[in-house]
């Protein structure tokens, strides 16, 4: 039985309460359900604690994909969990909402930049796309004012599914040119960004573009003959006051 990943449905929660269902080598415990995202699709496995009964704090240093469907969370070796113990999971809220306003943002940047992504990744501080501009250009201040514009209106970011033959009708839909979206389970999580942005992605991202807050395009760098690599970052006066 594969793991819940509650993280789709509860994009907000911090805690939640968990039974072991399996441990293994090198620290991993598995659980029966989980708000903890596996790294992938170049956003970071969450960090937090696992609270046992007894008050115990069992620090998560990262969070995997495994097999079968299961999540591996990472403590320390050594630990005693066992099968059927029950645990509170509490995810280490301030890097993982980092993370969800980046990804959102990074989402916004596909819109302004309507080409093909060969590349990402997604950082507490800094993010980045890689595009496939060909003999196209980019500028800073067009963009900066384009995410400023975009990330005011407050559009709404939901996530739905969508069958494999229905994302097969419509190829343009996949931005993604080196990372095709997961396959195997027949259906494909879509999110939504009011009705500008619509693109598989099984990421965690906040739920209205306002939430993203303050940012600015930090670098614009050449990657090849075709590539540009943009890299985001948060206007630190911004952070500073949030």
């Amino acid at each position: 039985m594969s793991t819940q990943l509650r993280f789709r449905d509860l994009p907000m929660a911090q805690e939640s309460l968990a039974s072991v269902t399996a441990v293994g080598a090198d620290g991993v415990v598995v659980t029966d359900a989980t708000l903890f995202y596996p790294q992938g699709g170049g956003q970071p496995g969450d960090r937090g604690v696992f609270i046992t009964a007894d008050g115990r704090c069992l620090p998560v240093h990262d969070t995997r994909k495994g097999e079968g469907g299961d999540v591996w969370h990472y403590l320390d070796p050594g630990h005693d969990l066992v099968a059927g113990q029950s645990v509170t999971q509490q995810i280490d809220w301030p890097r993982r909402w980092a993370h969800m306003r980046m990804h959102t943002a990074l989402h916004l940047l596909s819109v302004l930049v309507p080409h093909g992504v060969t590349g990402g990744s997604i950082g507490a501080e800094r993010g980045r796309l890689d595009f496939d501009l060909g003999e196209a250009s980019v500028d800073k201040e067009t963009l900066n004012a384009g995410l400023k514009a975009l990330i005011a209106a407050d559009h709404p970011v939901t996530s739905e599914w969508i069958s494999e033959a229905e994302l097969d009708a419509r190829p343009e839909l996949v931005k993604t040119m080196s990372v095709a979206p997961p396959r195997g389970a027949g259906m494909i999580r879509m999110v939504r960004i009011g009705d500008i942005d619509y693109q598989p992605c099984g990421g965690t991202h906040v739920t209205s573009t306002a939430q993203v807050g303050a940012l600015h395009v930090a670098s614009i760098k050449n990657r090849g003959a075709r590539n540009r690599r943009i890299t985001l970052a948060w206007n630190q006066t911004a952070e500073g006051q949030a």
